[in-house]
């Protein structure tokens, strides 16, 4: 049973009062190999990986490594479909034009085409970035025997699905089931929506997730499980990382302080 038959069996049955967690990892990046795997394993703690077709056919167009890779190397970027330049020659600077960027993508998906002449025009190969960074498929279908390990759906193309006509959002989500099912031989039950948050998918590609037969689906809406009342097809998540992360402010996410001092904060509005 995987980490998510054995969430989903507790949800049903609101089984035990004791707090638990569900270890997902989005994309299938190597560092989930060498950085990852090795402290899971001293716990002995299951986890979730999420796959884009794309990543490992390096056909993805990653822009957030694309970005990362301009502002790590250059002093001076020059964001055209901004039309911004941001001068960057120390970390905290190249961190913040960084942020604002990804920020303004964040804003509408559908931006992140209007960043391809950028990258062609600095030289950038996303293709190498793919081959640098993720996974390929030799290396998933042996990291998918490993026996904490469940392999989950994550489209073809990391595409936001909201912005996608119905046919193709579902074809996007089906046929990286299926690819992934071939690769590995062996059933894949669950789903991460690309981006995940209220602008990238909602209950149109919620009913899609229940419709092509996954059994749950993940969004990074922030929240905890909440028993028999949990969409299994909304499911919220934790991140964990970024510039300002600290781990009091996880423990407060984590714990819950965090969603209860906003909502308290929302309803004297």
């Amino acid at each position: 049973m995987s980490v998510f038959e054995a969430c989903i069996e507790r949800l049903a049955t609101n089984a035990g009062t004791g707090r638990y967690a569900v270890l997902t990892f989005d994309d299938g990046y190597r560092d989930n190999v060498v950085t990852a795997l090795p402290i899971l394993e001293r716990y002995n703690a299951p986890f979730t990986i999420y796959v884009p077709t794309g990543a490992l056919k390096r056909t993805l167009q990653a822009w957030w490594l694309g970005l990362r890779e301009m502002f790590r190397s250059g002093d001076t970027v020059t964001i055209d479909a901004m039309d911004m330049r941001f001068h960057c020659p120390r970390l905290r600077e190249k961190m913040s034009g960084l942020n604002e960027v990804t920020d303004w993508i964040h804003q509408d998906y559908r931006r992140i085409a209007m960043l391809a002449p950028t990258f062609s025009k600095a030289g950038l190969s996303l293709s190498a970035l793919n081959e640098a960074y993720f996974l390929d498929e030799r290396e998933l279908q042996s990291l998918a025997r490993h026996p904490l390990v469940s392999i989950g759906g994550h489209t073809d193309s990391h595409a936001a699905l909201s912005c996608l006509d119905i046919q193709s959002a579902r074809a996007e989500m089906a046929d990286n089931r299926s690819y992934l099912e071939r690769l590995l031989q062996r059933p894949v039950r669950h789903f991460a929506y690309p981006y995940g948050d209220s602008k990238a998918c909602g209950p149109r590609e919620a009913q899609l997730a229940r419709d092509i037969g996954f059994s749950t689906a993940v969004t990074t809406r922030h929240g905890q499980l909440s028993g028999l009342k949990s969409d299994h097809f909304a499911l919220p998540r934790l991140g964990v990382g970024g510039q300002f992360d600290t781990t009091a402010r996880f423990e407060a996410r984590i714990s819950g302080v965090q969603s209860a001092a906003h909502m308290l904060l929302g309803s004297q509005r």
